[in-house]
């Protein structure tokens, strides 16, 4: 480990926490140019293959599974630790799972469930991208089942 500051290699560890995001959090100072920082370690656990529409296979990429919540999420009142806690629930899904490979629809049902929960417009959203919802009325048709599915007359 180097400081980030200047790249001594003395460091030591102030303090040590256990982060929601599922990881350990540790806060450093260099002994050198006294300078503080943080680091987080999580545990790397494998993945299963994700296979894709197309039957091509590529590894889990929890990045691609950020940017595609925080896409949905735009502009919406939802944290950036709200997001980060479905992507850690969604990736610790997957790495409890015994197979060896699933399908990309089982991550979209995941991610699909985790926002319906999360927020309304967010869920629509990624709805609209990822159901197959063809035309106005059948947007309209899954708002009002969200509507319900929240206990909200329709």
């Amino acid at each position: 480990m180097q400081c980030p500051h200047c790249e001594s290699e003395n460091i030591h560890v102030i303090d040590t926490t256990h982060d929601t995001k599922g990881g350990i959090r540790r806060r450093r100072e260099c002994e050198d140019c006294k300078q503080r920082f943080s680091t987080y370690e999580r545990l790397i656990l494998s993945t299963p293959l994700i296979i894709k529409k197309d039957n091509t296979r590529e590894e889990f990429d929890r990045q691609k599974l950020l940017e595609g919540l925080h896409l949905a999420c735009t502009k919406r009142p939802v944290s950036a630790e709200k997001i980060e806690r479905l992507a850690g629930e969604i990736e610790a899904k997957l790495q409890h799972m015994t197979k060896l490979e699933i399908s990309s629809q089982v991550i979209g049902d995941m991610v699909i469930e985790g926002l319906r929960e999360l927020d309304d417009i967010a869920y629509i959203r990624f709805a609209s991208v990822y159901l197959p919802l063809e035309n106005l009325n059948a947007i309209r048709d899954e708002i009002d089942r969200q509507l319900e599915h929240k206990g909200e007359k329709v």
